[in-house]
């Protein structure tokens, strides 16, 4: 019969406390009203979606009207016959309900899937993201929050923490880190969208937020620095440690990609190194110079380990070498270069010995031309060296020893004639 607001009043609990107890509604096939045994009733609506059969709450009555109800199932039917599923999108979107949960969704779904950088952006989530947004709805936060955020990253705070009796000081944050971040925003969000977390004409509210403006980095090892540098690198004790670093002065590569490198990826007769999993998302062929087959030739290694660079926990590699790395900038008077700009060293001495940009790009594995194009000054001095070299040309064969000659002003008048 049709479900009636005297019919639905009348109802009482017939079940036996095990199965559902719903009364159907004739008029609209799927719509119904549920009895629980504390005597409370709700609408509910049956349909079939990618042949499954589901049961959703569509509302309390009392709170929802028999009409009311009876229009949001029609809606939710119309959204399954254009091949929607209500509930599995219910199911989503409470998965995902805050900005907390979306973010281990996106680590677990995306970023772990397809970034080999996945922990930098796990790092970001912990340190920022999260303790400032991760309680907010995802449909509620708005372009004045992702701001808010943008702007407290921006200005760089410290923590402090304790360990074994001793104060440690870190710094975070900074316009660098601030606008990585929102970057990470809007992918995130942009992810919720696909995944039906929100819906798909739900604005990002990380569009036109104003990004700090950035400086590109052009810090690397001068051939001065070098030597003092090479010194400490060869005090250091974990002999994982020191040819990781040799090597990445040696080959260029990325950090995390290095570090990651597993034996079999080695081939000693074609004299180079595969990193199957790389920025650009495809492998990279590395050619191996001499002294970099050198180092794997001689480094040992360990049963049951697959990676080249052993970590102090079994079968895994090395995770973090920041400690060390500090320590041994600090002795060798360098203090301001980081690991990667050991990556830069190599692109900038490649420059400065007069190859093109574009072989450089191939050493690195980049990805765009214009990432390459910050080595294009150190060309310049090769294009000035080789202009130097004509000019001495030019006047050799003039019998000039120089141009340049001090020409005698006339002499003004009174008037200025």
């Amino acid at each position: 019969m049709k479900l009636t607001k005297r019919y639905i009043d009348s109802l009482a609990y017939e079940g036996n406390g095990k199965s559902q107890f719903i009364k159907w509604d004739d008029e609209l096939k799927g719509f119904g009203i549920r009895v629980y045994p504390t005597g409370r009733k709700a609408f509910v609506l049956s349909y079939r979606a990618k042949d499954r059969k589901h049961i959703m709450s569509l509302g309390q009555y009392g709170v929802l009207t028999i009409d009311q109800a009876r229009k949001l199932g029609r809606e939710k039917l119309v959204d399954v016959q254009k091949g929607g599923d209500p509930v599995e999108e219910k199911k989503k979107a409470q998965k995902g309900e805050t900005m907390k949960e979306l973010c281990a969704y996106f680590m677990d779904n995306h970023s772990k899937l397809h970034k080999t950088t996945w922990d930098t952006d796990q790092g970001r989530i912990n340190r920022y993201i999260v303790p400032i947004l991760g309680n907010l709805k995802i449909k509620s936060i708005t372009h004045s929050d992702i701001a808010s955020l943008h702007r407290k990253i921006g200005d760089t705070f410290e923590v402090k923490t304790t360990k074994d009796g001793k104060e440690i000081v870190k710094k975070y944050g900074g316009k660098y880190e601030a606008n990585r971040t929102i970057q990470l925003c809007s992918k995130i969000f942009d992810c919720a969208r696909t995944w039906g977390f929100v819906d798909k004409n739900h604005p990002n509210p990380t569009e036109d937020i104003k990004y700090f403006k950035e400086e590109s980095r052009d810090r690397y090892v001068t051939h001065e620095e070098l030597p003092k540098l090479a010194e400490e690198i060869d005090k250091i004790s974990n002999i994982y440690i020191r040819n990781l670093l040799w090597l990445y002065l040696l080959s260029g590569t990325r950090k995390s990609e290095l570090m990651k490198a597993k034996w079999a990826d080695v081939d000693f007769d074609r004299k180079e190194l595969k990193l199957p999993k790389t920025k650009k998302g495809k492998p990279h062929y590395l050619p191996l110079s001499g002294p970099a087959l050198t180092i794997l030739e001689n480094l040992p290694r360990i049963a049951d380990n697959p990676y080249i660079f052993c970590g102090k926990k079994e079968g895994q590699p090395l995770v973090n070498i920041d400690k060390t790395w500090r320590k041994v900038r600090a002795k060798a008077g360098c203090a301001d270069v980081r690991l990667h700009d050991l990556r830069r060293t190599l692109g900038s001495w490649m420059a400065q010995s007069g190859n093109s940009l574009h072989l450089i790009g191939r050493v690195l594995n980049h990805s765009k031309p214009s990432t390459t194009a910050i080595y294009s000054r150190f060309a310049q001095d090769n294009v000035r060296e080789a202009l130097e070299s004509h000019g001495q040309q030019v006047l050799g064969i003039t019998g000039k020893k120089e141009i340049a000659q001090v020409i005698e002003m006339p002499k003004r008048n009174k008037k200025g004639n």
